[in-house]
């Protein structure tokens, strides 16, 4: 499946020298970037009381899916491209897949990050029905959207994500792992024996899955917002106080909503690249730029909310503040 490794290693990313050098930039900043912002993210939600919700839950799974990424995916990338920098060519694991190989690194990277990929979008979909609860009917969100059903959830989500990143290789001997010399990552590839339709379909299974939950996650936003552009165009039409509905969304509510909201618009512009690529593998075409943009496009998802979250929640904005400034004012204090 790694034969002519070498004609395929020149893609737009790394023809050249100065493009190894910028993939190994870009891929230690987006480290960088993944680490801090999620574990700012964890930090803000868990030592803040104000956080201590079914959202807050849900925005900490989902940042530890995220943070997965940044520990576990990501490094491995830069290793075999730093090691091929230096040394001039990849470690050996990356010439061969995982039939070949007893421990092959990928056989533990490639469903991490399908699994994370997974949960991220599981975790997006129980948010936005969160969300639209809350929006759509206030009055019984306290009662249906309690921490412990919201835990249970999340649990399942983990465990359903991650059955389901493993499934390829477990009912299929045709599907393997391996570093893809094209996206330079670790990859689900067909195996020796060609180019099996079962093999496939079992791959399919990840956008299909995906695709199913991001169409549902935008149809309940867009309910959710009709919601709420309704409740302002009322609000504008009743003078008087004693006239508005009593069940109407909290101000807080409205906004949590336009910010999950823009977490499913990015996560689906950020997962639609590789739907786009697994279907193209799958009518024949390689794409190896393509994929590169692909992948990476997706793992750089995973350091966006927090930027999200700094921007569209002020309470979020300010703890984030206060735990960045805390150092430097204990410093000032002893000054």
């Amino acid at each position: 499946m790694l034969q002519g490794l070498e004609p395929t290693n020149c893609t737009v990313c790394c023809c050249t020298l100065a493009n190894k050098i910028l993939m190994v930039v870009f891929m230690i900043l987006l480290i960088f970037a993944i680490l801090f912002g999620n574990s700012v993210t964890l930090a803000v939600i868990f030592g803040t009381k104000h956080f201590h919700t079914p959202q807050g839950y849900l925005k900490a799974s989902l940042a530890t899916a995220d943070l997965a990424v940044g520990i576990f995916v990501v490094p491995l990338s830069v290793y075999a491209e730093v090691s091929l920098l230096i040394n001039g060519t990849t470690p050996e694991w990356t010439m061969r897949n995982s039939q070949d190989i007893t421990f092959h690194p990928c056989i533990f990277i490639g469903p991490m990050f399908a699994g994370c990929t997974l949960v991220s979008i599981t975790t997006i979909f129980l948010l936005t029905i969160e969300r639209s609860i809350a929006v759509v009917r206030p009055l019984h969100k306290e009662s249906v959207i309690t921490r412990k059903r919201t835990t249970v959830l999340i649990v399942f989500s983990w465990l359903g994500s991650f059955l389901l990143a493993v499934t390829p290789i477990i009912f299929s001997k045709d599907i393997s792992l391996e570093y893809n010399p094209c996206s330079r990552m670790c990859n689900y590839a067909v195996g020796r024996n060609g180019f099996p339709s079962h093999a496939w379909n079992i791959l399919l299974l990840f956008p299909a899955f995906d695709f199913t939950l991001l169409g549902g996650t935008v149809v309940i936003n867009v309910i959710s917002l009709s919601t709420i552009r309704q409740h302002s165009k009322r609000r504008k039409h009743l003078a008087e106080a004693e006239c508005q509905s009593i069940s109407k969304p909290t101000f807080s509510d409205i906004k949590a909503a336009k910010t999950i909201g823009t977490l499913t618009l990015a996560f689906t512009a950020s997962f639609t690249p590789i739907a786009v690529f697994v279907v193209g593998n799958v009518i024949g075409n390689e794409w190896c730029n393509f994929s590169f943009f692909a992948f990476w496009i997706l793992a750089t998802n995973s350091c966006w909310n927090v930027i999200i979250y700094s921007v569209r929640d002020q309470k979020f904005r300010h703890c984030a503040h206060q735990l960045l400034a805390l150092p430097r004012g204990k410093n000032d204090a002893n000054t």
